[in-house]
């Protein structure tokens, strides 16, 4: 098995990477495909299904449906041209796509919330389609958008096996784990650590100089959102009026610095601050790197940054460590269960996070591989059962400070881990399907709809 860090980690825009992210690039690649029909379209529609329907309107699928349609690629887009693109398109009623002709399309109308029973592949379900001038259609696709900004069709999905990643990267990996018993078998055996056995993975398919390149551009642009999430205030778009905190928070903890701290627990209320800065601006639909999701979005950039600004070992290279670690422990948790909201709750999402996090921050510290993966477990562990509750359906409330507590938890673990010799009783691989289980079993309206938990009890104002 292998899932390239990069395709953990990829640049976008907010709010969601399964609500905003995938319906942009499905739709996207919709409009592709209209190019290979042999009559040309003249009407095109979009229907959102399941969990896309029910939170869609919060997590702005709506507007990405129309960008993907446009074109547009979430980590090329420009997040202060997006309401021009979308009022633009709402006036002309029409796309146009290069080599086609103009195709009618009013995303008012054309734009479809099904709020009946989901798709039978996934809770993220979505179905385009094409007309001609008669009204015949010409084309119809279904895709999926199975977390992390992951898209795959009904075709593509039909095509794997259940134990299989149909989003995968097929290579001839030196060291295919699957598993965290297999990673710690295969680096006993070769004598490497976590993130030497995901480096050698990652030059099966870069060579050397553009994979630290684009693990450097990852965290730039994790620590791009950061700064400005810590540099902006006002209020968060949706309607909940929610206020943006993280700007102020750091202004206090600034002004604070080189003092005595009596509790000795500030270096818990900057990793609450980094994390809640990155996914301010997530709400906010500003650009941010998927890791492994926008919900999510926040953990490990809160994480490293506090290794980098905390930690005296603190530097690039130890960046790029924390990052191929943490890409290591998420593709073993996608592979055997989920990231998905929609599909297990927030503990796919934070929970899987704050693992990630967890792993990197042992790994830079010093820490073996069974201490890494102790790491995980712990911070994974204690994340189970946690729902996805968003109140309105926004990705703000409870999730920009779920976001900061998943970054502290990520550093006590990997903390609780250092001080012993890897040797635990629950093992990551039992906790992963724990957490699999426990999504299976999880009421739907605990998932991403908006229709339990938090969202059912808090009143809205």
């Amino acid at each position: 098995m292998f899932l390239s860090v990069f395709e953990l980690f990829k640049i976008g825009i907010g709010p969601s990477s399964s609500h905003t992210v995938g319906p942009m690039v499905a739709a996207r690649r919709f409009v592709e495909g209209l190019r290979r029909l042999q009559s040309a379209p003249a009407h095109v529609t979009a229907t959102l299904h399941g969990s896309l329907a029910f939170t869609g309107k919060g997590h702005g699928t709506d507007r990405a449906v129309v960008l993907g349609l446009l074109e547009q690629q979430p980590e090329a887009v420009d997040p202060d041209r997006v309401d021009e693109m979308i009022y633009d398109t709402k006036a002309a009623k029409c796309l146009t796509p290069e080599g086609l002709p103009s195709i009618s399309f009013d995303p008012d109308t054309d734009i479809v919330f099904d709020y009946g029973p989901p798709l039978a592949g996934h809770a993220n379900g979505m179905v385009f389609r094409a007309f001609d001038k008669s009204g015949a259609t010409l084309a119809e696709e279904v895709f999926y958008s199975v977390g992390g900004g992951f898209v795959v069709t009904a075709a593509e999905l039909d095509a794997v096996a259940d134990d299989d990643s149909p989003v995968t990267t097929v290579v001839c990996a030196p060291y295919p784990f699957a598993s965290a018993r297999e990673m710690l078998e295969m680096g006993e055996a070769s004598g490497l650590s976590i993130a030497e056995m995901k480096r050698e993975n990652e030059l099966s398919v870069h060579d050397a100089a553009t994979l630290d390149a684009r693990l450097d551009a990852i965290w730039d642009a994790m620590n791009g959102s950061m700064e400005r999430g810590l540099a902006v205030g006002g209020r968060l778009p949706g309607g909940l009026n929610v206020a943006r905190r993280a700007r102020e928070i750091h202004q206090k903890l600034t002004s604070e610095r080189g003092r005595n701290d009596p509790f000795q627990h500030t270096v818990m209320d900057w990793l609450s601050v980094y994390a809640m800065a990155v996914n301010e601006e997530n709400a906010a639909g500003g650009k941010v790197v998927t890791a492994p999701t926008n919900g999510a979005a926040g953990i490990i950039p809160a994480v490293i940054r506090y290794y980098v600004d905390h930690c005296p070992s603190g530097c690039r290279e130890g960046v790029r460590t924390f990052l191929l670690t943490a890409a290591a422990i998420g593709g073993i948790i996608k592979h055997n269960a989920s990231i998905s909201g929609a599909e297990v709750g927030c503990q796919g999402e934070v929970g899987s996070a704050s693992a990630m996090a967890a792993a990197g921050l042992a790994s830079v510290l010093g820490g073996t591989n069974a201490q890494i993966e102790n790491a995980a477990e712990i911070a994974l562990e204690h994340h189970l059962g946690m729902t996805c509750d968003p109140i309105g359906g926004l990705v703000q409330v409870p999730c920009i400070e779920r976001n900061g507590l998943g970054a502290v938890k990520a550093v006590t673990a990997a903390s609780l881990s250092l001080r012993g010799d890897g040797t635990h009783f629950v093992q990551l691989d039992e906790c992963i399907e724990t957490m699999r289980q426990t999504g299976l079993d999880m009421n739907e309206k605990y998932k991403e709809t908006a229709t339990g938990g938090l969202a059912s009890n808090v009143i809205e104002c």
